[in-house]
């Protein structure tokens, strides 16, 4: 049988066996959080922990966690805010390679939306929002610190300050940079930080929204005190507890985890001897160390998903949202990527559980791939030069 190798961790980490231990003895416990008899006071305690180890995860305040019910829902929340030091806000600025999560709600906003590009490589044009600043009007600017497909960590530190300065807020989507990079909402000057807990090892379908303090936040979903009245609803609590233990184990892990770089740009180094004519993206700026993303001229992301998959190896063509529809990449797009590569990107995210021997596997599996490909892609690329 073959051995599974998975290298799609920026989709989904496996879940931290102590989570789960701590889940199943949260979910044994019986009691509503909102409830003040000793079962409720019990799981009160709980959530209560959760949200300060969540706070010291990113250096914000535990007043300031609302818990969602996962990272989209936790940018949504952040995207209706309205009101900045500066006054109410009427236009926001977002980087042009944002997840859907980001972009996507924006198509329904009532103010006007301006979109920031990158470098070619996949850097935020500081330039360009300083322009975008020097009209006085408040805005609500909307930087992802890392991004999901190439990993590119963006200058966030630098984008919080003019922000800052302006008088407008910054919202920053940390959900794929979360347990992969120290992230500081003080240091950074970040006004409002998104999370989800199934990127650092907790459960799917639980998030949080942090904010600092004074933020005043239009509530998503009403009916219930619950989260101070930001956010209403039963409490997942065996959820929370378990994002808050994900995430006090995530921060203890950063420097163990900052080491996947050497795996990464190893396997970096043996796809450029194998494949010379494979592109590999944003390699000249600051990274996840666990991401890589690349493509081969002219060969189709979906068949060798399908056929690494086939042996033994789990890969993503880029934001597992979305691929299973495999489509173009509006990320590799903005960063100007010739069209040729566009189809046929694949994104490797590493995870402390892989070695050296992964690697070697999926070089081995990617030659296989290529050369039973071959033959389709000689007459594919005769059919291209007759026409």
């Amino acid at each position: 049988m073959t051995r599974r190798v998975y290298l799609d961790h920026n989709a989904t980490v496996p879940m931290r066996p102590e989570v789960l231990d701590t889940m199943s003895e949260v979910l044994q416990i019986g009691g509503n959080a909102s409830s003040v008899h000793a079962e409720g006071r019990k799981a009160r305690q709980f959530l209560e922990v959760a949200r300060e180890n969540i706070a010291r995860f990113v250096e914000g305040e535990a007043g300031g966690v609302i818990f969602t019910g996962g990272g989209t829902e936790a940018c949504n929340l952040a995207l209706q805010t309205r009101k900045a030091p500066a006054g109410y806000i009427k236009r926001i600025l977002v980087s042009s390679i944002e997840h859907a999560a980001v972009l996507a709600p924006l198509d329904d906003v009532d103010i006007s939306v301006t979109q920031l590009p990158v470098s070619e490589q996949g850097v935020v044009d500081l330039a360009a929002l300083a322009i975008a600043l020097e009209d006085p009007s408040p805005a609500l600017v909307v930087v992802m610190a890392a991004n999901n497909e190439t990993g590119v960590v963006q200058p966030m530190s630098e984008i919080g300050a003019m922000v800052r300065a302006h008088g407008s807020l910054f919202f920053c989507d940390a959900i794929q940079a979360a347990g992969k990079i120290p992230l500081s909402m003080g240091d950074m000057n970040i006004d409002m930080l998104s999370l989800s807990a199934h990127k650092i090892g907790g459960a799917a379908g639980v998030g949080a929204l942090v904010v600092r303090d004074g933020i005043i936040l239009n509530p998503l979903i009403k009916g219930g005190g619950q989260e101070l009245r930001r956010r209403a609803g039963t409490e997942n609590l065996a959820g929370c507890a378990g994002f808050g233990l994900a995430a006090r184990l995530a921060k203890e892990n950063l420097g163990a985890f900052a080491q996947l770089s050497v795996l990464r740009d190893d396997m970096e180094c043996q796809l450029v001897e194998s494949f010379p004519a494979i592109a590999i993206f944003a390699t000249q700026t600051s990274r996840l160390p666990n991401t890589s993303c690349f493509a081969l001229p002219n060969m189709r992301a979906e068949t060798m998903i399908m056929s690494l998959d086939l042996a033994g190896i789990a890969v993503s063509s880029g934001a597992a949202c979305s691929s299973g529809k495999v489509t173009r990449s509006h990320v590799l797009e903005a960063m100007g990527v010739a069209h040729n590569l566009l189809e046929g990107t694949i994104r490797i995210s590493l995870g402390m559980s892989n070695t050296a021997s992964d690697v070697s596997q999926l070089i081995s599996a990617l030659k296989g791939h290529i050369d039973l490909s071959q033959p389709q892609l000689q007459s594919q690329l005769k059919l291209e030069n007759r026409i």
